[in-house]
């Protein structure tokens, strides 16, 4: 099996991928956003991959913003780790800065672009593929006890509170050009931390409810400018009391792929269509336990950090691997490779790993604190990978969701590995 290449080379500082539901490479795949602590704080830089040069983008002197995530960082203080958001078509970069949403353009200029309202806790942001608008998720601050520094997550149910005393979440949309807020939408009794812009539409927003009670079905929303709609509800072997998790459109905008376990049963890997029909998903064998992530790239194509495990691996938080999956959505199969050990102790959110495929889908990037201090890597996804595959049509485990026996499937042949050139 190939082992991966280490990317960035600081080997004093603890450098890591945005967060994966931004790229963290320039639409060339040339250039490579990441944070990096060299300063003894957070800051964001820019790595050319072909010359190997590290460029600056921000000075922050002020440690982590706290905000989703990052309980213990500084109240309405220092640089969001969480909301750093590329727009790889342009280069133009956005995150925010205590109370400031700040955007870099690609020479490096660094301006103000709005500023968000005090008393407000911020998560996961998202720009919009014509680069036009940005999403940045807040909350009412009571929900993380206010303008306290909390030493990490509050031992309370944050989920409860929220719901109980009637705080809210907002949508906020800038126009990424004049820094004008042009949507304020409330969602009360949520807690929202992650959205996503649907791709080729920046009118439909994908958001979730974080740490949500009744999880299997109110995790995932749907907001058109209109109505706010679920998009996983109870119905044959689906439950409110399943784990739902990590939402991600497909690149073309038609579905929303995302994983979770069911309530007494195995982890499984889900689609549903942005109209919230055809919801398909697919049971994963029983010793696939492992959190993770799933990363989109092209249809039916995903690189992961979950479930898949080996004899001997050393029990963390997650997946000791980094693994291709192809999916055929309709037959419900799938196609599971692994790449490479991925090594990571997920010893925190900065440790996980986040694959990401760069635009071309010739390689994977990935974190990991495999050598003491956080790090990225690259893997080839075309050449590499070990002859270990599963092939599999669900179920095939022996587990039926309505209660009685039933015999696995045979397994099916390997789906067609081809792939074709694309766009992010």
């Amino acid at each position: 099996m190939a082992l991966p290449e280490r990317v960035s080379q600081n080997r004093m500082a603890n450098e890591q991928l945005l967060y994966f539901t931004s790229s963290s490479l320039r639409g060339d795949d040339g250039e490579l956003f990441f944070l990096s602590d060299a300063t003894g704080h957070p800051n964001i830089m820019a790595r050319c991959l072909s010359t190997g040069i590290d460029r600056p983008l921000t000075h922050n002197a002020s440690g982590f913003l706290k905000s989703y995530v990052y309980f213990d960082g500084v109240p309405y203080g220092g640089l969001g780790k969480a909301s750093i958001s590329l727009h790889a078509r342009s280069g133009s970069l956005y995150y925010i800065q205590g109370l400031q949403i700040r955007k870099i353009e690609p020479s490096g200029r660094d301006t103000l672009l709005a500023v968000y309202p005090h008393g407000q806790m911020t998560g996961f942001t998202h720009v919009s593929d014509d680069g036009r608008f940005l999403c940045v998720p807040t909350t009412d601050a009571r929900a993380l006890d206010g303008d306290q520094r909390l030493g990490g997550k509050p031992e309370y149910n944050i989920d409860e509170r929220i719901r109980q005393e009637r705080l809210c979440s907002y949508l906020r949309v800038y126009d990424t050009g004049t820094g004008d807020e042009v949507v304020c939408e409330a969602v009360p009794g949520g807690w929202v931390t992650h959205v996503q812009f649907a791709p080729g539409d920046p009118g439909v927003i994908l958001y979730n409810h974080e740490w949500a009670s009744d999880c299997g079905i109110r995790r995932m929303w749907l907001f058109d400018g209109r109505e706010h709609r679920p998009l996983r509800d109870e119905g044959e072997h689906r439950s409110r009391n399943d784990w739902v998790c990590h939402e991600m459109w497909e690149r073309d905008g038609t579905g929303i792929i995302y994983h979770g376990k069911y309530q007494d049963g195995p982890a499984f890997i889900g689609r549903v269509e942005a109209s919230g029909t055809k919801c398909i998903e697919i049971a994963l064998p029983d010793n696939y336990q492992r959190y993770g992530h799933f990363t989109v790239g092209r249809h039916g194509e995903l690189v992961s950090d979950a479930c898949y495990e080996e004899p001997g691996d050393k029990k963390t938080g997650g997946s000791d691997w980094i693994s291709m999956v192809h999916v055929n959505w309709s037959a419900r199969e799938f196609q599971w490779t692994p790449l490479c050990r991925n090594s990571s102790s997920w010893d925190s959110q900065d440790a996980h790993p986040h694959p990401i495929l760069d635009h071309a889908g010739r390689s994977c990037y990935f974190t990991s604190d495999q050598d003491g201090r956080r790090a990225i890597y690259r893997i080839a996804v075309r050449s590499s990978g070990s002859s270990t595959q599963t092939a599999c049509r669900s179920p095939w485990t022996g587990w039926n969701p309505f209660g009685s026996t039933i015999e696995p499937d045979p397994p099916t042949l390997p789906l067609d590995t081809a792939r074709q050139e694309g766009s992010p």
